[in-house]
C-alpha cells in the first residue's frame, strides 16, 4: 500500500508540474531563475513584464507548489531558485522515457524496413516516381 500511495504521490506531483509549465508566464518565470540562480520576488515582477507584480507572485506559488521552484525567506524578502531535486526531475525522466521508447520504435521499424529496389516504385534518386501517365513539359508524354 505504500509503494501505491508513493506513486500516486508522484503522478500528482507530475500533473502539477505540468500544469504549471503548461502556462508561458511561468515558463519565463523559470526561464529567468535559471538565468540567475535566484532572485527576488520583487526583481523578477521587474523582468516579467507582460503580467503585474500580483500576478508574478501567484505565478510564484503555483510553482512552488508544483515543486519546480523553492523559496527562501531572508527577512521580509522571499527569494526563489529552481528546484533541482523537485518534480522537474520527475517531469525530465518521464519525458526522457518518453522519447527513447518512440526513438526505439522508430529505429525497430527502420531496421526491420525491407531494402528498398529499383524496382519498387522509386525513382534512381530513392523518391517516389512520378505519375508515368503525365505528360512532360513539352507535352510528350513519358515513357512508363
Amino acid at each position: 500500500m505504500s509503494s501505491e500511495s508513493d506513486t500516486s504521490g508522484r503522478a500528482a506531483r507530475r500533473d502539477l508540474a505540468f500544469d504549471a509549465l503548461a502556462d508561458p508566464v511561468r515558463r519565463e518565470i523559470l526561464a529567468v531563475l535559471a538565468e540567475e540562480d535566484e532572485c527576488s520576488a520583487g526583481a523578477l515582477a521587474e523582468r516579467i513584464t507582460s503580467v503585474g507584480r500580483t500576478a508574478v507572485s501567484t505565478h510564484l506559488r503555483v510553482l512552488r507548489v508544483a515543486g519546480l521552484v523553492t523559496e527562501r525567506r531572508a527577512g521580509r524578502y522571499r527569494y526563489y531558485s529552481v528546484d533541482p531535486t523537485g518534480s522537474a526531475t520527475e517531469v525530465l525522466t518521464l519525458l526522457q522515457g518518453l522519447f527513447l521508447q518512440s526513438l526505439h520504435g522508430v529505429r525497430a521499424a527502420v531496421e526491420n524496413r525491407p531494402p528498398e529496389t529499383g524496382g519498387t516504385g522509386t525513382g534512381t534518386t530513392g523518391t517516389p516516381a512520378t505519375d508515368t501517365g503525365r505528360s512532360d513539359r513539352h507535352g510528350a508524354a513519358e515513357a512508363g
